[in-house]
């Protein structure tokens, strides 16, 4: 029987791949299946993305073809655009020159000229707008102008002397010797009638010799029948007498030598006052002379403060005015005074005013010598007639000593210690009754900008909107600073970041600390002797309406500061400016510089709302600009010019002559060297080589003291303030005008 062989199992070659079991792993999926399932997917998104990207490029389109605008129908896009260009600004980093309309160099300082933060739209040239974001960046802190009872404190450092008043000298009545002081040793307390020292006089011996001898003949005399003979032995009594007490015995000591009818040659000296010895002149056994001095007493029962003030802080004190001094060897306790003497003269080496201050001491516990610290208290607010009056409940309806303050009586009597009547406490300006609350404004210190003589803060107008505002202050009392001029109750002033805001006014333009004098005047700017003076000279009418107009149009100065006011008959109407150099000014811009006027007469005198409804359109702080590098913005910049010299129809231009100086005799010329007299001595001399101004071609002096003014590396005169803004924005025109070796 055939039997089957089994075959053999292949081996699979490397390029065959093993049968799949079904059970055991699943069919993948289609390639077609998966394409599907990535495009639904991605597609989806994608196709949203992209129909957007379409919208936004057809709505660009669409703009840009004018079908839609990007503002109000009324306002084009490219109308607003080139209307916000047109308006910028341009402002010198170093603030050398006023703000220009086109981009250039500063004829100054030939440094670029940058784009004024914030310098689109219509401006006001008073406030600045700070939004909610940059107020919270610059931390702006502000406070409320308050009216309370402000007392200034005065405080100074005196020394304790001796009361003059009270000062003793104990001299030899007679030649003599000192066989014994009883006051050996200075510093000895002695009480009046003490005994200090014992004198042995021959003189004095003699005179008592006298005495008896005269009383003796007298009392003899008087059973004689004659009466001029009882007459004369009485006063050889009497001059005998006398001549002992001027020989410096008492009436004790004369009584004692009548009752025992002998004769001494000794005699004590006799305290005249109770108080210490305080110098000792002799020694016991020295011969003195009369007059010679051997004690020096002082009654320490009162001593004197001598106090030093500056003559401001003199001014507000009075006579009785109460003082209060810590010593410095009694620390933590009080002792009260009152001032005795204010000196009417100023020391020239010190410029202060000595103020004398009298203490009561009666336990002796004041040394002289020492050091106090003096506190004196003296209300701010004043009367109407500008005195001020004082309420003390210790000199209520009493009365007082004329040359010693701290005597006080309830009556009418004479003064113990000098013996004049004493006086009402109301004689001195202190009244009877508790004074009614006089309110100053007051402000914090820190509101308080201060350049030179000019003291500025800045006022919140409206929520954002800040104002510069010129004040007077007054006296500072701790954290706070009193304000007499400039200011109303219940303003709001900026106590924090004042110095950003006053940053972004000066990028603007607008009045900065850097020149106060941009900013509203202040009520009593205009009514100087000196401008009242210059209004004087006006006819009625002319000066009627320079009042009521009060400042020049272009410089804002008042009226008559600079002079006699010129009147400029500007469309039919009169306008006064401050001098000639702002004639130009006013005549190619009269719109912008009468809007001044009537923005003015709109604020009225105080100027507290002069910018809430011009302010409208203030700039507001803008965030800080991308400057572009020097090498792509310089390339465009026009070159600085030499100045060049132009035709001009006077006859002295170009010749190096100045012009002759206008007729008015040797008054006015005298006028003009007094005001160029004011100027350091180089720079008069350089004032009176230029002799004109190049603006106006007035004299230089003719209208005060002229004004210097650097151009291009250059010294230049002007004749007034006025001028400044004509020669810087237009340098080459003016510097023309002066003579060839004027301009280097």
């Amino acid at each position: 029987m055939n039997e089957k062989q089994p075959t053999p199992a292949k081996t699979p070659s490397s390029s065959e791949a093993p049968a799949a079991t079904p059970t055991a792993t699943p069919a993948a999926p289609a390639p077609s299946d998966a394409r599907r399932w990535w495009l639904s997917l991605v597609a989806q998104p994608l196709l949203f993305v992209s129909l957007l990207a379409l919208l936004i490029v057809a709505l660009g389109v669409a703009q840009r073809a004018g079908w839609i605008s990007s503002g109000s129908a009324a306002s084009p896009s490219h109308t607003v655009a080139n209307a916000e260009q047109k308006n910028v600004r341009y402002i010198c980093p170093m603030m050398c020159t006023p703000p220009q309309s086109e981009p250039g160099r500063c004829p100054v300082c030939a440094m670029e000229l940058v784009p004024a933060a914030g310098g689109g739209g219509e401006t006001n040239d008073q406030t600045i707008q700070i939004d909610p974001v940059a107020r919270r960046v610059a931390n702006i802190h502000t406070a409320t102008v308050q009216a309370m009872p402000v007392t200034r404190t005065i405080r100074a450092i005196g020394e304790l002397s001796y009361d003059e008043g009270t000062l003793k000298v104990i001299a030899a009545y007679v030649d003599g010797r000192l066989e014994r002081l009883y006051a050996d040793y200075t510093g000895v307390v002695v009480e009046r009638g003490d005994h200090l020292a014992l004198v042995y006089s021959p003189r004095l011996y003699s005179a008592q010799v006298e005495l008896l001898l005269a009383r003796k003949a007298y009392h003899a005399s008087r059973t004689s029948t004659l009466p001029h003979v009882v007459e004369a032995n009485r006063e050889l009594y009497e001059g005998a007498k006398q001549h002992l007490l001027e020989l410096g015995m008492t009436e004790a000591q004369i009584h004692q030598i009548e009752q025992s009818g002998v004769a001494n040659s000794r005699m004590h000296l006799c305290a005249p006052i109770s108080g210490t010895v305080i110098e000792k002149l002799a020694v016991e056994g020295q011969y003195v002379s009369e007059g010679q001095p051997i004690y020096k007493l002082a009654d320490l029962s009162t001593v004197w403060l001598m106090l030093k003030l500056f003559p401001d802080d003199a001014a507000q004190i009075r006579y009785g005015h109460k003082v209060r001094a810590q010593v410095q060897s009694l620390p933590g306790r009080t002792f009260t005074g009152r001032v005795a003497f204010i000196d009417p003269n100023v020391d020239p080496a010190t410029r202060t005013v000595g103020v004398r201050v009298v203490i009561p001491n009666d336990n002796g516990t004041l040394r002289v010598g020492d050091y106090a610290k003096a506190t004196i208290d003296v209300p701010v607010a004043a009367n109407p007639d500008g005195t001020t009056t004082l309420y003390d409940p210790e000199l209520a309806s009493q009365w007082i000593g004329p040359r010693h303050p701290h005597i006080v009586q309830p009556t009418p009597g004479t003064c113990p210690i000098c013996g004049e009547a004493l006086v009402p406490a109301s004689h001195y300006g202190f009244t009877d009754r508790p004074l009614e609350s006089q309110t100053t404004l007051v402000v914090p210190r820190s509101a308080v900008l201060m350049a030179g003589d000019e003291s500025v803060v800045y006022v919140e107008t409206e929520p954002g909107r800040f104002e510069m505002r010129r004040i007077v202050l007054g006296p500072c009392c701790g954290e706070q600073i009193v304000v007499l001029e400039g200011l109303r109750e219940g303003e709001v002033v900026a106590t924090q970041g004042n110095f950003l805001i006053d940053s972004q006014m000066q990028l603007v333009g607008n009045p900065s600390l850097i020149d106060p004098h941009k900013a509203s005047p202040l009520q009593n700017d205009d009514s100087s002797a000196e401008v009242l003076a210059a209004l004087s000279q006006l006819p009625e009418a002319d000066r009627r309406l320079a009042e009521r107009q009060r400042i020049c149009p272009v410089t804002e100065l008042p009226l008559g500061s600079m002079g006699l006011p010129i009147k400029v008959d500007v469309r039919g109407t009169p306008v006064f400016i401050c001098c000639e150099g702002c004639r130009d000014s006013l005549l190619d811009e009269p719109e912008k510089h009468l809007a001044r006027l009537t923005n003015t007469d709109d604020a009225g005198p105080t100027h507290s709302n002069s910018s809430n409804e011009a302010a409208a359109n203030a700039p507001p702080i803008a965030a800080p600009r991308a400057m572009q590098p020097m090498g792509e913005t310089t390339t465009n910049l026009p070159s600085i010019e030499p100045p060049q010299a132009l035709n001009d129809s006077s006859p002295h231009q170009g010749t190096g002559q100045p012009e002759p100086l206008p007729a008015g005799g040797s008054r006015r010329f005298s006028g003009y060297q007094q005001a160029l007299g004011q100027l350091p001595p180089n720079e008069r001399q350089l004032a009176e080589h230029q002799r004109l101004c190049p603006v106006t071609r007035m004299p230089l002096g003719s209208m005060g003291r002229p004004v210097k003014v650097a151009v291009r590396g250059q010294t230049v005169f002007l004749c007034c303030e006025g001028c400044r803004d004509s020669l810087l924005s237009n340098p080459a025109k003016y510097l023309a005008r002066l003579p060839k070796e004027t301009v280097r």
